[in-house]
């Protein structure tokens, strides 16, 4: 498994590793797990009939920013940099994640995650579209094909069923607060982490990464997908965790 991630550059991350930096991916991570889980089960267990359209509105967001946090975490487990120091722990993590996120196959990820690092924007590219289909919709469903088997969708409807058959959670907030934010962050981490980086710009594909960043002010960078909109930076240093690529974005632009 660990053979498919790119060698590590200690020239380019001496900067970045040091003590804070390796118990601090430890922390974020935790963190975000527990604010999910904490989240879920008060929403799952909340009478929602007293929650107004613009209430209910901003707990449905909320909870796809922490469905969207998963992801992310899991992610960066993937190019190691959870716990780098126990490579054990940091892709434990990663299958946590991914499998609260959605029940999806942490190693099978790991595979085509890094088929799309070696081959950005191409064939071989496991996120890209089809080269016929390039619109969003057309994309965000052929990337979702990739990623999503009737096994798992099968086993998401069968724990769907037990919540609501066994332990008594309302339809509508299962649907409202588990469903619904699921398939948003989705859509988030497709059009900010793919679509938007790696839609080929009006002057062609820069090379090696044909990935591009879409700048935006920094809190509009983390409400939006945890950062992911720094994406040449993150194909270019790709064992940065992704609340240090903000750092590394500043620092290109000091030194260019």
């Amino acid at each position: 498994m660990l053979e498919l991630e790119q060698p590590l550059n200690q020239t380019k991350l001496t900067l970045f590793l040091n003590s804070k930096f390796l118990s601090k991916g430890l922390f974020i991570a935790l963190f975000i797990v527990s604010v999910w889980s904490v989240s879920l089960v008060c929403l799952l267990s909340h009478d929602i009939a007293d929650l107004n359209f613009f209430i209910l509105l901003f707990l449905v967001l909320w909870q796809t920013f922490l469905y969207t946090g998963l992801f992310i975490t899991s992610h960066d487990a993937m190019h190691g940099v959870v716990v780098p120091q126990n490579l054990k722990i940091n892709h434990f993590i990663g299958k946590l994640c991914i499998s609260l996120y959605g029940l999806l196959p942490y190693q099978t990820l790991l595979k085509k995650h890094w088929l799309h690092h070696h081959n950005p924007a191409s064939e071989l590219d496991p996120d890209f579209h089809n080269g016929k289909h390039k619109n969003f919709f057309s994309w965000y469903f052929n990337f979702m094909k990739n990623y999503w088997s009737w096994g798992q969708i099968i086993a998401v409807t069968i724990v769907y069923q037990i919540l609501n058959l066994q332990f008594h959670i309302p339809k509508a907030n299962l649907n409202y607060f588990w469903v619904i934010p699921s398939l948003l962050s989705s859509l988030q981490l497709f059009y900010f982490g793919t679509f938007l980086p790696h839609s080929q710009p009006i002057g062609g594909y820069i090379q090696p990464h044909n990935a591009q960043t879409i700048k935006r002010p920094i809190w509009w960078s983390f409400l939006t997908c945890y950062h992911f909109g720094y994406h040449e930076e993150h194909h270019e240093y790709p064992h940065i965790p992704w609340w240090r690529l903000p750092e590394v974005y500043q620092m290109g632009k000091k030194f260019s």
